[in-house]
C-alpha cells in the first residue's frame, strides 16, 4: 500500500523481494556510520558542510545555524578604522584649487580580525556539534588553509572532530575532488575500526560470547543478546525466522514470502538496540553470512 524511491550514494545491483517484511540491507549498508563521514569546509568568511562516503558526498543544508561570519558575530563583528586626509591642501589654497581627500586604514587590525574569526570558529563548532554531530554520531573531518587548522582545533569542543583533515582551500575542489581527498582520510580509520570489530568477535568467540552459525545467532537475537551483527552486504540466504522460537527455515527463492535470513538478522538487530556492520565477504571473519558479538 505504499511506495517510495530513495537515491543512494553508492551503486547497487536491480533485485527484487516480495516478504513480509521490506529488504533493507542495501539502505543499511547505506546508512551505517561505518564508513559515514560529516565534512566541515570553512574559511574566516563562512563554513559548508557535507556527508558522505567514499562514493559520494552531498551538501547539507546548514538553514538552521549561522553559516557566515556576518550571520555569526552580527553588529560585533569588527569595522576597518578608516581616517580621511587631505592632501595637496597647501597647492589648493595657493592654486585656488580644491584638496583632493585620500582614504586611508589605518591601525593594526590583525588582532582583531584573528578575534573575529576565533568567535566564528567558536559558534560554528557549537552549532555544528549541537545540530549535526551529536545526533548522527558521525566522525567530522576539517577542510580548510592549512593555518586554519590549528586555530579551529583550538577552539573546538567537539569529540566528534577528526585530528586528520584536508589542508587545502575547499572552495579550490569540486565536490567530486573533495570526497576522494576526504576518502583518503578516513579509509584508515573505517580499516581500524573493521579490525577492530573483527578482532572483538575472535575475542568473544573465544569466550561463547559470539558466533558465525547462523542457528546461533537467531536464537541469541530473539533473546536479545546480540550487540553487534555483521552481515555480508552481497549475499542473500533464502528463509525464514521465527521470531517467538528463534528456529530458522531454509527455503527456495521462488518460494512464498521468502526474505533474506541475513536481512531478518539486521532488522531485529537494530529492533533490538544492537549495531549492524553490513561489510564485503573479504572483510567478514566468516564463510556463513553473518557473526554476532553477544551482549553477554
Amino acid at each position: 500500500e505504499g511506495f517510495q524511491i530513495f537515491d543512494l550514494q553508492r551503486p547497487v545491483e536491480e533485485l527484487l523481494v516480495v516478504a513480509d517484511s521490506f529488504h533493507m540491507k542495501p539502505l543499511l549498508r547505506e546508512l551505517q556510520s561505518t564508513d559515514r563521514y560529516q565534512l566541515l569546509a570553512l574559511n574566516r568568511h563562512g563554513a559548508k558542510l557535507y556527508e558522505g562516503n567514499r562514493h559520494a558526498l552531498d551538501e547539507v543544508d546548514l538553514t538552521n545555524i549561522a553559516s557566515t561570519i556576518e550571520e555569526a558575530l552580527g553588529e560585533e563583528l569588527t569595522e576597518q578604522h578608516l581616517t580621511v586626509a587631505s592632501y595637496g591642501a597647501g597647492a589648493a589654497r595657493a592654486g585656488g584649487g580644491g584638496a583632493t581627500p585620500s582614504i586611508h586604514a589605518y591601525g593594526d587590525k590583525t588582532d582583531e580580525v584573528d578575534s573575529d574569526r576565533d568567535r566564528f570558529f567558536r559558534s560554528i563548532d557549537r552549532s555544528i556539534l549541537e545540530h549535526y554531530s551529536r545526533p548522527s554520531g558521525l566522525p567530522l573531518m576539517l577542510a580548510a588553509l592549512p593555518e586554519y587548522h590549528e586555530p579551529f582545533h583550538a577552539v573546538s569542543h567537539n569529540p566528534f572532530l577528526m585530528a586528520d583533515g584536508i589542508k587545502k582551500n575547499p572552495d579550490s575542489l569540486r565536490c567530486d575532488q573533495l570526497c576522494i581527498e576526504a576518502w583518503h582520510v578516513i579509509e584508515p580509520h573505517v580499516k581500524l575500526l573493521l579490525s577492530k570489530r573483527v578482532e572483538a568477535f575472535h575475542t568473544a568467540q573465544s569466550q561463547h560470547l559470539g558466533a558465525s552459525d547462523l542457528a546461533d545467532i537467531a536464537q541469541a537475537l530473539i533473546a536479545g543478546r546480540v550487540g553487534v551483527l555483521m552481515v555480508e552486504a552481497d549475499r542473500q540466504i533464502p528463509g525464514k525466522l521465527d521470531h517467538v522460537s528463534g528456529s530458522i527455515k531454509f527455503l527456495n527463492l521462488d518460494a512464498t514470502d521468502t526474505d533474506d535470513l541475513l536481512d531478518d538478522f539486521a532488522e531485529l538487530t537494530l529492533k533490538m538496540g544492537g549495531e549492524v556492520m553490513i561489510v564485503s565477504a573479504e572483510q567478514l571473519p566468516s564463510k556463513s553470512g553473518a557473526v554476532a558479538i553477544y551482549r553477554y
